[in-house]
């Protein structure tokens, strides 16, 4: 019996075998594969950041080992995936091209110049939604426009049908005869030289294995009381499967029906459930919101704040670097900057607070806390961090109220009351005493003493007066609108 043509299957951001469609058709046509994962040369300031990198090197390396173990060895190339893909299918006259859908800018440009291309050399192109429960254009209005915000997005999406039910990975797939050119791992240079991320092994196992794992303990530990402990930094109560879900290891409609599955056994679940597949969802709505308005990437969404009055590059340098490193002197936000640094992760109620500091208590640009995050998170994800920044600045879709204006001292009492995360990131506070450890500065002389916290030297003053920059905030929130008006 002749062998058929080979089906090419382009990793983009699938890095597993459950619940791969791409896989399961070609082993249902039974035709052999060519599994290729590209890295494109950099393009832009939002190319992969140096966390995000280190995440790519470990799971791709062990997608190697199961492809592997599967019986069809994982390609790897560094270039113009359209120019590599294109000549790999002309050379192997190949039966297909399969590929994961992707909703970045650039990724749809990729994906439209390869159909044009492969499209004239008359092979088939294939993508699949391996990543997303809807497409940009599954939850629309009734004008059929994208929603603006995100509870009337949530609630149309629950009125469509169920997402389908995750496929079963092979157990054997076909491998083409003739060895395919491929780099070592390490010609990627993905994994950064320098000591930074030597601790995200502490806290993470990237790869397929690794985000079973996690959900797993999520639904053990945390789910049930998810409503009540998401908010608290110091305890496990997020799932922390970010960048499983970012990097394809786990897909969203593998989580929604283990959700689904353990809410079945127990109807008082519903609340916790449900409150935790609304950022299922709210994952689906910051990348319609990208699709349809790809250039909110680096401007407002909302004009008017074009003319925003921030305070000019050359002046805050020394602030933004302060905040980088969590030495602003305010303990919840140094904590975040600090947790982010080590791990390459951050709480998202601290994200918030940070993030509503940066621009409304620094007046720094919400484009420099953008690309920080980018560089620093191993969950970055454009949709994502372009909708958070620009609803923290008050800017984008559903955006908090300009007048909103995160205090860090009562949100630190509030979600960290007893100071345990603050203590944890920041151990040079860590003998304040909860009364004074979101605000050390009013601590009398004699209780800095005995905690051994010395202002300005075994902790920064702060870099700013919270109430006289709330002030300038809101004034100069006033004007814009006012200018709009």
């Amino acid at each position: 019996m002749p062998t058929l043509p080979p089906i090419i299957i382009w990793i983009r951001q699938c890095f597993r075998l459950q619940d791969n469609p791409m896989l399961t058709e070609a082993n249902r046509l039974g035709h052999p594969v060519i599994p290729i994962f590209i890295l494109k040369n950099p393009t832009d300031s939002w190319s992969p950041g140096g966390a995000t990198r280190w995440w790519l090197h470990q799971s791709l390396k062990q997608l190697q080992s199961t492809y592997q173990q599967l019986g069809a060895p994982l390609v790897l190339q560094k270039g113009d995936p359209v120019t590599i893909v294109s000549n790999l299918a002309e050379q192997h006259q190949a039966a297909g091209v399969f590929y994961d859908k992707c909703f970045e800018p650039d990724a749809l440009q990729e994906e439209a110049q390869l159909a044009a291309l492969l499209g004239k050399k008359r092979i088939p192109i294939t993508a699949f939604r391996t990543n997303y429960l809807f497409g940009p254009n599954d939850v629309l209005n009734n004008a059929g426009d994208p929603y603006q915000v995100f509870t009337p997005y949530w609630k149309k999406s629950l009125q469509l049908p169920p997402p389908a039910q995750p496929v079963v990975a092979p157990k054997q797939i076909q491998s083409v005869s003739t060895p395919i050119e491929s780099l070592m791992l390490e010609d990627l240079n993905l994994d950064p030289q320098m000591s930074w991320s030597e601790t995200f092994f502490e806290y993470w196992q990237p790869g397929e294995y690794g985000a079973q794992d996690t959900l797993t303990h999520f639904l053990e530990n945390g789910l049930n009381g998810y409503l009540s402990e998401r908010d608290k930094p110091a305890v496990e109560g997020v799932s922390t499967l970010s960048p499983y879900l970012h990097f394809g290891e786990i897909s969203p409609r593998q989580v929604w029906y283990v959700v689904k599955a353990w809410l079945k056994k127990d109807s008082s679940r519903q609340k916790p459930a449900d409150g935790f597949l609304r950022q299922l969802i709210w994952r689906e709505f910051a990348t319609q919101m990208l699709v349809h308005r790809p250039d909110t990437v680096n401007t407002p969404l909302k004009e008017e704040f074009n003319a925003f009055p921030w305070e000019p590059e050359q002046s805050y340098s020394p602030t933004l670097k302060a905040w980088q490193q969590g030495r602003t002197g305010y303990p919840i936000v140094d904590a975040g900057m600090r947790q982010l640094w080590a791990t390459g992760w951050m709480h998202n109620r601290v994200r918030m607070i940070v993030a509503s500091f940066l621009v409304k208590d620094l007046f720094i640009p919400w484009q420099e806390g953008a690309k920080w995050f980018w560089d620093t998170l191993l969950d970055a994800d454009l949709a994502n961090n372009t909708f958070g920044w620009q609803w923290t600045a008050g800017c984008g879709a559903d955006a908090a109220p300009y007048f909103r204006v995160f205090n860090p001292i009562l949100q630190g009492e509030k979600f960290d009351p007893n100071g345990d995360y603050v203590k944890r990131w920041v151990p040079e506070l860590a003998y304040l005493n909860k009364k004074w450890i979101h605000k050390p500065w009013e601590a009398p002389p004699v209780i800095r003493e005995e905690a051994e916290v010395k202002a300005g030297k075994t902790y920064p003053n702060r870099i700013v007066d919270h109430h006289e920059a709330r002030t300038r905030a809101l004034a100069s929130y006033q004007e814009i609108r006012a200018q709009k008006a």
